[in-house]
């Protein structure tokens, strides 16, 4: 991916090594409805997160658990802060045709545990976008995982986990997210969640209509790109995760979509650029 002599985003806020760890996933009075609804990027049916604390593969980064290299988390945050930029000026470009303003997210990096709108969330959850304060929040040590813990390597890759979460923040703008907060109330739980499958799918959709306008403009993909982010929207879809977790899977516990199921609409995007084409709600199949 090309991207080191691209514009750095003002909307970056800093606050690794200001939290520390704590012993749960998140604190604050956060229920799994919230949790559900707040759309954590990396996170599979929530009560399955709750009850998986402490075990293999599931555990926050701790004192003794290896970082990123100094070197690596700054390139890191340095992509981080170019990709965030990218998606100001492609949203902004396509809100424009809709005679709509776009109001750009803040991105917070933190270390360990963040407190946010949505309150105290740990590294463990992965990233994820809180509507309350309309902010993006990821512990880099999420790119040391998605590497070697899910097979994902690849600035693209990582670039699409932003997009991903600034899919969310696009929803929240245009009204989505309210409107699928209100499909679940009184829905049953297998509902509520293929409601949740729709909200994820359509924000892969998102971050790959972004990536075919960042393209357009800006030439940024290079060989292997667009496969590297299919790898990390298959690796964390919602049966692999269950799979490797309990050993089998639930498909109507899913709330981020099957690993066919977000590569598929990832595709969509990055292949149309069309925001039409991201409509999961109408859509029959997903």
């Amino acid at each position: 991916m090309r991207w080191e002599d691209e514009e750095r985003s003002d909307n970056v806020e800093d606050r690794r090594g200001m939290g520390g760890v704590t012993k749960g996933v998140v604190g604050g009075g956060i229920g799994t409805i919230v949790i559900t609804l707040i759309a954590l990027y990396f996170g599979i049916d929530p009560s399955m997160i709750l009850n998986q604390v402490g075990s293999p593969g599931m555990n926050a980064p701790s004192s003794h658990v290896s970082r990123q290299s100094p070197a690596d988390e700054a390139r890191s945050a340095e992509l981080v802060s170019v990709v965030l930029k990218s998606t100001e000026d492609v949203w902004h470009e396509l809100f424009k045709t809709f005679n709509r303003e776009y109001k750009e997210p803040k991105l917070v990096l933190f270390t360990g545990a963040v407190q946010s709108a949505c309150g105290r969330a740990q590294s463990a959850m992965g990233p994820f976008y809180c509507p309350g304060d309309q902010k993006l929040y990821i512990d880099l040590q999420f790119y040391r995982d998605l590497k070697s813990r899910y097979n994902a390597p690849g600035e693209f890759a990582q670039a699409y986990v932003i997009a991903h979460e600034v899919g969310h923040h696009v929803q929240n703008r245009l009204g989505i997210s309210q409107k699928a907060a209100a499909l679940q109330k009184g829905a049953s739980k297998p509902q509520a969640n293929n409601i949740s499958v729709r909200i994820e799918l359509q924000a892969d959709c998102f971050a790959g209509v972004w990536g075919y306008h960042a393209n357009k403009t800006k030439k940024i993909l290079e060989t292997g790109d667009i496969e590297s982010a299919l790898r990390a929207a298959s690796s964390i879809g919602d049966d692999r995760l269950q799979k490797r977790s309990q050993g089998y899977v639930v498909p109507d516990s899913f709330t981020h979509g099957s690993s066919e199921q977000r590569v598929r609409w990832f595709k969509k995007g990055i292949e149309s650029g069309d925001l039409g084409q991201c409509n999961t709600f109408t859509a029959k199949s997903l």
